[in-house]
């Protein structure tokens, strides 16, 4: 399991309000911020994610690094869509927010979802890809909406010259019916991270199962993580409750039926009358027998007669 630290960078320019991507460009996006920070997060419990906006006058971190999904949540509702992206110092300043990561052991990643043209010339675009290189951060883009030609291509030049051993993808998704983080689970970006397609075909004949689209309990956590966390906690508890309960009956089985006698007498004598402990509260009442007695009255004939003599 990767230890990462991640800064996701969404695109919150004008050009985010658009609807080609259902239902919106921008809405996409925060569907694919949430599935990002499911995915780190299952992966490697230690992993943390961030979260920042490149739009508007200048880039701002909504969210520094953080296991806490509500966070993210809170960072994208705040995020307002207006002016227009500054591409490269968006990952500059990613960039120092993973320096100062608190766990240094984690890989460093950024994820940029650009959807409107990118105006830095490719010139700098490669300076800044050597210098990311040169910190050990991959990055990662997620190419929707404005797909011309122009910014393709310096895309595809800054991810040729930013590749390294952790691996930096490129991910260029067209309009289509299919939602934005539907498509992009099927992209090195995800599936390095062993996250599954949503109810892909391969998916279905592995685990046999159709109906929950191969999650977990049938439920998908990028849509709802906390339906999928209060899932998994009911199935543990139940999984302890058992494995107690399966302890509990064939620990003393033996043990405790060794102090119990086994009646193997009737219930009733050949004298109708109840047999057991009561039998022997009989048998204390009942007189002594007679050899008992002679022997009292011998003994008390011997002490007579010293007596007497």
């Amino acid at each position: 399991m990767v230890l990462e630290a991640t800064m996701i960078v969404v695109d919150n320019s004008e050009s985010s309000r658009n609807g080609d991507y259902v239902p919106s460009r921008w809405e996409a996006q925060s569907d694919a911020v949430n599935l990002i920070f499911s995915a780190k997060t299952q992966t490697n419990p230690e992993s943390s994610v961030g979260l920042m906006s490149m739009g508007g006058k200048g880039p701002e971190v909504l969210v520094t690094l953080t296991t806490d999904f509500g966070k993210i949540l809170d960072g994208i509702h705040r995020t307002k869509i207006r002016g227009s992206t500054h591409l490269a110092t968006g990952i500059q300043i990613a960039g120092l927010a993973l320096k100062h990561r608190q766990n240094k052991s984690q890989r460093q990643r950024i994820i940029v979802f650009t959807c409107s043209r990118i105006v830095e010339n490719e010139k700098d675009l490669v300076k800044l890809a050597k210098r990311m290189k040169k910190n050990n951060i991959s990055i990662d883009f997620v190419a929707f909406g404005d797909l011309e030609p122009e910014n393709t291509k310096k895309l595809e030049v800054f991810n040729e010259n930013i590749k390294g051993g952790d691996g930096s993808h490129l991910a260029i998704i067209p309009p289509g019916p299919s939602l934005l983080s539907d498509t992009l689970l099927t992209t090195p970006i995800l599936s390095a991270d062993g996250v599954a397609p949503r109810g892909g075909a391969e998916e279905g004949g592995a685990d046999g199962g159709g109906g929950g689209g191969g999650f977990e309990f049938g439920v998908d956590p990028s849509t709802d993580p906390e339906l999928a966390l209060a899932l998994r906690m009911s199935m543990e508890e139940e999984k302890a409750r058992q494995e107690k309960e399966d302890k509990s009956k064939e620990a003393p089985k033996g043990e405790s039926l060794e102090g119990i006698p086994e009646e193997n007498q009737p219930l009733l004598d050949g004298h109708g009358e109840a047999s057991g402990s009561g039998g022997d509260k009989m048998d204390e009442d009942k007189p002594e027998p007679t050899e008992g007695k002679e022997d009292k009255k011998e003994g008390g004939g011997d002490g007579d007669k010293m007596d007497t003599a």
